[in-house]
């Protein structure tokens, strides 16, 4: 019995991937760890997929276990230091969190610069492939880059209709950009982990959140939420990096695999699975009864305008955290958002 519990214990919050039909026991266990539910998009869509087709790719000779939330290896502001420190094998985690880590990956984050999760990621990993980022992910075999779709204002009793209505409003921020985003229209940025949004925002210590549709429904917090300001404000980045020295020991057809179906194969997947998972967040508000507040792309270009002089401050204050030209990146990350815009959404309004 004792080691029934002992054994429960050590699979709790991890799922197993392997290919069906492949009878032949894995020879090598990778462990990946994301600090989502288990149900979230994150497992179901991308990494649970990932795994399957590493399995395939090699014949079954990979298995991938992931841990999720539940597990202990869920915590948000670890997924990195579990990797570097050879812990995990590979994690997905908040490019924000904990702070400054990426500063140079930051730039993406700068408001209202991207609408559309394809664009944003395909420009965080061009970015990346260009070598603009600098030492970001310097420790790391660099599987992907991504980031969501432009995120909304989401507030329990004060609809959000204007510039004016933030002031004063204490709202969960993913990231310092957002949170200097924030500052810059009177609001007060509050740090918190997903997992702390529902009862931060039950016990009234936070007026609202800027998020995706995908998180607030992933935390619930549509139950609560009253209002959602569609103002594609801002975005924020993710990564999916692997511990370079496991990387390097793994056998030449393994790594081939991983190279296969990562990168530019895997990037090109987030703009498809970010708008199946805000369709169903934005459905649950709506079932809800929540009321959505579409900002149009007139009064979005004058709010963009009005945190120009904060992305300049931003911009210059990247400099003391060792990036080397922040004005260029941000220049590149403009252009390549813009053709990626009029690759994938040419006809939209």
């Amino acid at each position: 019995m004792k080691f029934r519990k002992t054994l429960i214990g050590l699979l709790a919050g991890a799922t197993i991937l392997t290919s069906a039909g492949i009878a032949q026991a894995a020879e090598i266990t990778l462990k990946v760890s994301h600090y989502l539910p288990p149900s979230h998009g994150f497992q179901k869509d991308f990494l649970e997929n990932w795994g399957k087709e590493l399995s395939e790719k090699t014949n079954g000779k990979v298995e991938v276990k992931v841990f999720d939330a539940t597990s202990a290896f869920g915590k948000i502001d670890r997924q990195a230091d579990q990797v570097r420190a050879g812990v995990m094998d590979m994690a997905v985690g908040l490019n924000g969190i904990p702070r400054d880590r990426y500063p140079a990956a930051s730039v993406i984050e700068m408001p209202f610069l991207v609408k559309y999760a394809d664009s944003g990621s395909e420009t965080l990993w061009q970015l990346y492939k260009e070598g603009l980022l600098g030492s970001d992910y310097n420790d790391f075999k660099v599987l992907g880059l991504f980031t969501h779709e432009g995120g909304l204002i989401h507030t329990l009793d004060t609809p959000v209709r204007s510039l004016e209505d933030l002031k004063g409003l204490r709202l969960r921020t993913p990231s310092p950009a957002v949170s200097a985003m924030l500052e810059s229209f009177g609001a007060s940025p509050v740090g918190l982990p997903p997992s702390a949004i529902y009862e931060n925002l039950q016990k009234g210590n936070i007026d609202g959140l800027v998020t995706t549709w995908d998180l607030v429904n992933a935390v619930k917090a549509n139950e609560l939420l009253k209002y959602h300001t569609d103002a594609a404000a801002y975005t924020a980045g993710f990564y999916f990096v692997m511990n370079q020295k496991k990387y390097d020991s793994l056998p030449e057809d393994v790594r081939a695999a991983i190279d296969e179906i990562s990168g530019d194969t895997l990037v090109g997947k987030f703009g498809d699975w970010w708008n199946k998972w805000e369709a169903a967040g934005k459905a649950n508000a709506q079932k809800h009864g929540n009321e959505i507040i579409e900002i149009d792309d007139a009064t979005r270009a004058k709010w963009q305008a009005s945190v120009q002089p904060m992305i300049a401050e931003y911009l210059d204050g990247l400099k003391d955290k060792g990036v080397t030209d922040p004005d260029a990146i941000y220049k590149r990350a403009q252009e390549l958002v813009a053709e990626f815009d009029a690759k994938y959404h040419a006809g939209d309004k």
